[in-house]
């Protein structure tokens, strides 16, 4: 059973009670959906794999309805404000042990609330767009131009040169030193004779002595 009741003009507030589910699990599905618009959180609900998102589904469609019918709201234009989860009274069971006993089982209840709000409502102060690092609003502004005057006083003044190596201290080039190396000697038909080879003499030819 849900119960609706507006707590301001601008925001209702829908109450299912006791609903057989853990506050514990109910709290799990309901911070999924909080501070969401209504289309999404049904879209998130819907998707959910846990039983009591259908409990919740019922008490947020609840809510929509009561905005719209008493109202005047549109259902698709807000978001939920506030939900939260209650503890309620325990139901008593048990269930059979070894050599007789019986252990005791608390089956809990919670009381589920989701609160609507418009989306006019908000607060105008605060925006949905991402804010600088600190570290990118401290960055300096670009320096002003140089003077004209510092700039011209730039270019007239004298630029050092280096004074030129002299004929003597400069390297010798690759040129040059491939005319000191000597040639080989041409034939007439202008190939280089070949070195003669220079080998040991024999044996028979050394003079005995």
């Amino acid at each position: 059973m849900a119960e609706t009741q507006a707590t301001k003009t601008s925001e209702v507030r829908a109450q299912a009670k006791w609903v057989r589910c853990s506050a514990r699990k109910a709290r799990l599905v309901l911070d999924t959906v909080r501070g969401r618009t209504v289309p999404e959180a049904r879209t998130v609900l819907a998707f959910s794999t846990r039983d009591v998102a259908r409990e919740i589904d019922k008490v947020l469609r609840s809510a929509v309805a009561n905005a719209e019918a008493n109202h005047g709201f549109y259902g698709d234009d807000m978001y939920i404000s506030a939900c939260y989860a209650d503890e309620g009274p325990g139901l008593k069971r048990w269930k059979p042990r070894a050599r007789g006993r019986a252990d005791r089982i608390v089956k809990g209840t919670c009381h589920i609330t989701i609160k609507l709000t418009s989306l006019g409502a908000r607060s105008p102060g605060k925006s949905d767009k991402p804010v600088a690092p600190s570290s990118e609003r401290a960055k300096p502004t670009p320096s002003s131009p140089p003077a004209p005057e510092a700039q011209a006083a730039a270019e007239i003044a004298p630029v050092e040169t280096k004074p030129a190596k002299t004929a003597s201290e400069a390297k010798p080039t690759a040129q040059g030193e491939a005319a000191a190396k000597p040639r080989a000697k041409k034939t007439k038909q202008g190939k280089a004779e070949p070195k003669a080879a220079t080998r040991p003499a024999p044996e028979s030819e050394k003079v005995e002595e």
